[in-house]
């Protein structure tokens, strides 16, 4: 596994207790934490797992981090359409599908609070949250 780059010792604690596969990247000027097994939950097409990546931004962890790339990509069994989740992005010698979700003012990035775990529980908030729109 590359470690381009060093996470927090907290981010490290909680990948690793969580058994993922991970690595640090550095690719095009940015900071990629890719990891390879990320669970998806049932009602989605592929694998029971598929990869993750999410950009670490300058300035992390005071910087907030945002959205999460996948591949391969990920569609729902039912058909239903994905919002947000058309642009492609081109890392690692993968094409990977982006999911545009972002923090809010209602929902800010809690500087001190928030690392690399509160963003994948969000990011698993967002697959299971495609399920519960009305």
């Amino acid at each position: 596994m590359r470690r381009q780059f060093e996470l927090p010792a907290a981010d490290v604690g909680y990948l690793d207790a969580r058994g993922f596969q991970w690595e640090t990247v550095v690719e095009g000027g940015g900071r990629w934490l890719i990891i390879g097994n990320f669970p998806v939950p049932s009602g989605y097409h592929q694998h029971p797992t598929v990869a993750a990546a999410i950009q670490i931004t300058n300035g992390y962890p005071d910087a907030a981090l945002d959205m999460v790339y996948f591949a391969p990509f990920i569609t729902r069994v039912d058909g239903g359409a994905i919002g947000a989740t058309d642009s492609r992005l081109t890392l690692d010698g993968r094409e990977w599908q982006r999911w545009s979700r972002h923090y809010t003012a209602e929902n800010p990035w809690r500087v001190g609070d928030d690392d690399v775990s509160v963003h994948i529980q969000l990011i698993e908030d967002w697959l299971a949250r495609e399920f519960r729109k009305a």
